[in-house]
């Protein structure tokens, strides 16, 4: 699960990490109690407004800008409330901006980058810095990846000090702002244990003028499956930055993921499903989604699974790909029958069923009056489903 940066910030802060703080404003009505909450609070004469969307980049888009003035403050506001902010993470249709935070604008000396998630090839946290941080900073990890300073967490023993210190050399600091960046990185990966992060990152981390360590913008993800364990956390969750397919896949226990192709897929089991879209790429396809009906697919878990691939526009066909281990194939058979019935579908469906009963499914498909392609391999739903969907 996203959040958004002011609710990632009062996280922070509630762990004692120094932050840019603001108020959050969902609309134009509150933009001048809102600057002059951030001027009483922190003497603020120039401010920055940002856009709360969850996608980064929003810098080069145009949904942070610096404000000069009180009057250039509510200028921009108006003029970022409400727009359709379009960054690399959005895609072209962009993501409508429903809330600003207004904050004080800081005199900025150094940017860094800070972040911690988990290297699933050691098994450990990894704990990032980089003196490059900033907006380039998929770039200097491209292109530069040796600027880019890991340190690995050993399990069960949390960061330790002299792995702090390493990190605050890294980026070049000393004395008293070293001295800052130790008890912060330490407290930022409390923050990431206590509250199951899948994520925590800081970018940019400055140095002012005044020499204050402080994170000027935050992003924290969360894993889904321990959210049961932070109910506060949960309510943090903005419907509106979601896919509203992926949204209604939730409902009903569908592990669904929206891609930019125009071959909709229905598998069982996540090992599958990626291989799935694997050799749909191999024979000149593209997936238009990620769907896991789990092991249990039954006729209601077929009709809604087929109702989300086709909420989708751009799909052109579907393929159904089950392995039928703890369901019978027969039963799944019936259950794709039924709903092909009665949801009247008007796109082509390749249908592979593997496991048991597998023979009796086919035969069944066979003798039904429903339009279903079967295919008898992997490989070959896969050059029928991409056929079918090239017209």
């Amino acid at each position: 699960m996203k959040i958004h940066e002011y609710q990632a910030k009062g996280l922070l802060k509630g762990y004692g990490i120094p932050i840019q703080d603001g108020v959050t404003i969902e609309d134009l009505a509150q933009a001048e109690a809102a600057i002059d909450a951030v001027n009483k609070e922190h003497g603020a004469e120039q401010y920055v407004i940002k856009a709360q969307i969850h996608a980064g980049g929003r810098g080069k888009g145009g949904g942070v800008k610096f404000s000069s003035s009180r009057e250039a403050a509510l200028e921009n506001i108006k003029k970022i409330l409400g727009m359709t902010l379009v960054t690399h993470q959005t895609g072209a249709e962009g993501r409508l901006v429903k809330k600003v935070m207004v904050g004080e604008a800081l005199d900025i000396k150094q940017e860094f980058y800070a972040a911690i998630t988990l290297d699933r090839s050691k098994g450990m946290d990894v704990f990032m810095v980089s003196s490059e941080g900033g907006m380039e900073i998929e770039e200097v990890a491209r292109t530069s990846p040796e600027k880019i300073i890991r340190e690995a967490i050993v399990p069960g023993f949390g960061l330790r000090g002299f792995q702090a210190r390493n990190l605050a050399a890294a980026l070049g600091l000393e004395g008293q702002a070293a001295k800052q960046a130790v008890g912060m990185f330490q407290k930022l990966y409390k923050l990431y244990r206590e509250l199951d992060c899948s994520i925590v990152e800081i970018n940019p981390l400055v140095v002012t003028e005044q020499g204050n360590l402080v994170a000027l913008d935050a992003k924290i993800n969360f894993d889904d499956n321990a959210l049961f364990l932070h109910p506060e956390i949960a309510q943090m969750r903005d419907l509106d930055e979601e896919d509203p397919a992926e949204v209604e896949a939730a409902k009903y226990h569908l592990n669904y993921i929206k891609l930019d192709g125009t071959v909709g897929c229905m598998v069982n089991g996540a090992g599958l499903a990626m291989s799935t879209m694997d050799i749909i790429k191999q024979v000149g396809g593209s997936p238009a989604n990620f769907l896991d009906v789990g092991g249990g697919a039954n006729v209601e878990t077929v009709k809604n699974g087929f109702r989300i691939i086709l909420s989708d526009p751009n799909v052109k066909a579907v393929l159904i790909n089950i392995f039928g281990g703890i369901v019978r194939c027969d039963r799944i058979a019936n259950g794709i029958i039924e709903a092909v019935k009665e949801l009247d579908l008007n796109v082509p469906v390749v249908v592979r069923l593997a496991g048991t009963n597998a023979d009796v499914a086919k035969e069944l498909l066979a003798k039904s009056d429903v339009s279903i392609i079967s295919a008898d391999s992997f490989e070959d739903a896969a050059q029928k489903v991409v056929h079918a969907a090239k017209g």
